[in-house]
């Protein structure tokens, strides 16, 4: 009988998905193919999501751990992904500090009342494993479910949650944000200071229950200058990095055009970096620097083109990351899932990507 190797001093035991091929190429180890899944592949195109949620407001359906655990699963069956990632919301784990926020369809999360003041950030609170006992459960389920395949832990970075917060929801120019951030330079450390340790809290909970890497998406960060970010926001999410890293699952970094940040977003601490569509994975790799992986990154909308065309673009991303060494990549789109997206294509490219890498 097989035993499952003892983990290294101070990680936690090996299990079963700790061989799949996508924590294989996360650790630059040889694998038969490349990996891939999908950003928000949980929902969004899929019908048996949009018929399990009917009727379920988006903050509810990431508290029952039954829905959470069938969502999340949904794209495995289907499109015979190489991880699962965990079905929540960047908002969730501020709802569950008692910030009054909520999801509202067509614009997205809306926060009752912003934070914009010294004041206001008394408002939140640090976040404690017995705030989200639907998280540890719905994440038990899933892994005892998933059995070989891993599931990848979720959250928002500091910044993209600082930016609802003192907007009050989506926003295109972030002005109230940057204002905070040159203004009020000390009310903005002491925000995502916060933020950062509500993320960490999140992350370790998921972790703690079993998922086997983590994901943070910093969807914003894209809106800022280099200086900025290094400046004001790479401390914060620096602290979440460093949080999770003794517990030695691999550490991915993702946010929308961020092609500026690349770099930066690799020093903060993650072990591998998303690129959108918009940067090359050449140069991406040139950007990252060595001892970092890649992750990405075909524009979501070839997915609406015929096959042959997809297959092509596919392909190219392939060839770019077999130039480069090719068993640190993990194949993705270079932004998530359209609602609108036929999930059939995404079927068909998941098989295609298995087929094309094998080595």
């Amino acid at each position: 009988m097989s035993e499952t190797p003892a983990a290294p001093s101070g990680q936690r035991p090996r299990g079963a998905a700790y061989d799949s091929v996508f924590l294989r190429a996360a650790r630059n180890e040889p694998v038969p193919h490349t990996p891939v899944w999908f950003m928000r592949q949980a929902g969004r195109s899929l019908p048996e999501y949009l018929k399990v949620r009917e009727g379920v407001p988006m903050l509810d359906a990431c508290m029952r751990p039954d829905l959470v655990k069938e969502i999340t699963l949904q794209p495995v069956r289907r499109h015979k992904v190489d991880a699962a990632i965990f079905f929540s919301d960047i908002v969730v784990p501020l709802k569950a500090v008692g910030i009054d926020v909520e999801i509202k369809g067509g614009v997205g999360p809306v926060i009752a009342d912003p934070i914009r003041t010294a004041a206001d950030l008394q408002r939140l609170r640090p976040l404690e494993p017995d705030d989200m006992p639907y998280i540890t459960e719905a994440v038990g389920l899933l892994v005892a479910e998933l059995g070989a395949t891993p599931l990848i832990g979720f959250a928002g970075a500091p910044f993209t949650l600082a930016s609802y917060l003192v907007e009050g929801g989506p926003s295109k120019s972030y002005e109230n944000t940057k204002a905070m951030m040159y203004g009020a330079p000390e009310v903005w450390a002491e925000l995502v200071d916060r933020l950062a340790q509500i993320t960490s809290a999140f992350l370790k909970i998921q972790i703690e229950a079993g998922a086997s890497a983590v994901q943070l998406f910093d969807s914003w960060a894209g809106a800022l200058a280099p200086d900025e970010y290094r400046r004001s926001v790479m401390p914060a999410s620096a602290k979440v990095f460093d949080a999770v890293e003794p517990y030695g699952v691999p550490r991915i970094h993702f946010g929308v055009n961020t092609g500026e940040l690349l770099g930066l977003m690799g020093q903060a601490g993650a072990d591998i970096v998303g690129v959108d569509w918009r940067v090359p994975l050449d140069e991406a790799a040139n950007r990252v620097g060595p001892g970092k992986g890649l992750q990405g990154n075909l524009d979501p909308a070839v997915l609406y083109a015929p096959t042959h065309v997809v297959e092509t673009k596919a392909r190219e991303v392939l060839h770019a990351a077999q130039a480069l060494g090719g068993s640190h990549h993990i194949f993705n789109l270079g932004h998530g899932v359209m609602p609108t997206m036929d999930p059939d294509a995404l079927t068909r490219l998941v098989a295609f990507v298995h087929e094309a890498s094998a080595r």
